[in-house]
């Protein structure tokens, strides 16, 4: 076990991730359900905001580390908050991104003991799926090193409970980086579509 300067050590790190579908109007509420734990990483997809209305943003207890919002469409983007005081860097990956194909964001998580990246990703349904899997394999690439430790979460917009091309094409993608989906079951219980 492995502790860094805030006592976190490497088994009890937490990372939550929420397809949010819209982050202003939900914070209190998202706030007052991860109490009295709440996670040290906070990852959101489907932020809605533009970069000065993200910035306005206050979560109390974290900072904003890094984010991609939609340029030319309204919606989407992607941003990464971490505990007020946690050592973290933002990770330049916006020349990957294009609004509704791939909206991704990275933050490097680095102590003397665990070095950790995270990313955060969003491909719309209607976004183009070759692009998205070739720019995501693309900002993999640009950071791997075979000692890397890599989570990546977001909402893919993939059906992963049924077996079918695009799954197997991000599979295979995915494991070139020893990556692993790990989610096994329906994340959104209104639709019958699951998320990495």
């Amino acid at each position: 076990m492995v502790k860094n300067e805030h006592n976190i050590d490497s088994d009890s790190f937490t990372i939550y991730h929420q397809n949010i579908c819209g982050l202003k109007s939900k914070i209190d509420e998202l706030i007052s359900s991860m109490l009295p734990t709440p996670p040290h990483i906070l990852c959101f997809s489907e932020h809605h905001l533009k970069y000065i209305e993200l910035d306005q943003i206050n979560v109390e207890g974290f900072t904003l580390c890094t984010a991609y919002c939609r340029q030319t469409m309204q919606k989407g983007g992607v941003c990464i908050f971490a505990q007020n005081g946690l050592k973290c860097s933002k990770i330049d990956v916006n020349k990957y991104c294009k609004d509704q194909d791939t909206e991704i964001c990275m933050l490097n998580f680095n102590t003397t003991s665990f070095r950790l990246h995270i990313m955060v990703v969003y491909r719309a349904p209607t976004g183009d799926f070759n692009y998205f899997l070739n720019r995501l394999d693309d900002s993999i690439k640009s950071i791997y090193k075979t000692n890397l430790n890599l989570i990546l979460c977001g909402d893919i917009n993939i059906d992963y409970l049924l077996e079918n091309d695009r799954k197997k094409q991000l599979d295979s993608m995915l494991q070139t980086h020893n990556l692993t989906a790990i989610v096994q079951k329906r994340s959104d219980f209104n639709k019958c579509t699951i998320w990495l």
